[in-house]
């Protein structure tokens, strides 16, 4: 068996179309507007910021892009975001992480009013996703489910295994995969026998953070693998996933890059025209 691949790069591309459809009607004063809040000057987050930005502009969002020096205090940035929760041009907030070190981002995402919450961290908006709420969907875990449905296969009574139990990830795609009727285990660094656990499952997420840490024997005959690792090894992209021989197992498989990467940013965008009242 060889798996299929999912595209991601391809299915966010269809989905970035039809937003730019969508907000081509809207008036260019009344479009939503995203603001992003950088603060230091974390290599990786730059970059982030940047494909964000990019993203903004192709679509027709106002990107409201606001730098913070590594030195700025706690306060600088709550104050900031209170002043981004009252500026009726801002419809989305997203503070980039990690913050520099120091710095209380738990505090700072309780500061984004939940109605502007563009990345659905805020503990108003997980608690709305774990009880069946109207809730913004963190935008990684959102991309993962529009994956899994381009394959065409009913989740319904599947077993899913989540490697990773982050709030930004492993938790939220947790209760989506709930939502769909699938059971869910979640497993960790503390997860005894994590292999055979993970060798019983029709879908398995894998958001560890750690290189090649899935390997082909410990992938069901079948099973569809969304692999959302972004981890550099020699210069090179690689995924939590072990491609070559995970993809000899799988039916369905995301490759790194271009799965779930693009996902994300897109996911971004449909949650800002959410927020503005164009997306219902």
């Amino acid at each position: 068996m060889s798996a299929a691949i999912i595209d991601g790069k391809r299915i966010a591309a269809g989905i970035k179309e039809e937003l730019k459809a969508l907000i081509s009607a809207v008036p260019q004063e009344e479009r939503p507007g995203l603001a992003v809040v950088l603060a230091g000057d974390d290599p990786a987050s730059a970059v982030y910021v940047g494909q964000k930005e990019k993203s903004c502009n192709e679509i027709g969002i106002h990107s409201f892009m606001h730098r913070l020096p590594g030195t700025a205090a706690q306060g600088d940035i709550i104050e900031l975001v209170e002043k981004l929760n009252g500026d009726p041009k801002v419809h989305g907030i997203l503070v980039q992480l990690p913050l520099p070190n120091g710095l209380d981002s738990d505090q700072v995402i309780a500061t984004i009013r939940p109605d502007k919450d563009v990345d659905g961290f805020h503990a108003v908006n997980a608690g709305k996703l774990w009880t069946g709420g109207d809730a913004i969907v963190p935008c990684t875990p959102m991309g993962i489910m529009a994956l899994l449905d381009s394959t065409g296969v009913d989740l319904k009574g599947m077993d899913a295994v989540v490697i990773g139990r982050s709030n930004i990830v492993g938790k939220p795609i947790s209760a989506l995969l709930l939502s769909r009727h699938c059971t869910v285990t979640i497993c960790h660094s503390r997860t005894r026998n994590l292999p055979s656990v993970v060798r019983r499952a029709d879908v398995v997420v894998a958001a560890i953070g750690k290189p090649n840490f899935v390997t082909g024997d410990m992938i069901k005959p079948g099973a569809i693998v969304i692999d959302v690792g972004i981890n550099r090894v020699g210069g090179k992209l690689a995924g939590d996933v072990e491609f070559a021989s995970a993809s000899e197992k799988a039916s369905w498989i995301t490759p790194v890059p271009g799965g779930v990467g693009p996902m994300t940013i897109v996911m971004l965008m449909k949650n800002t025209l959410q927020l503005a009242g164009v997306l219902k």
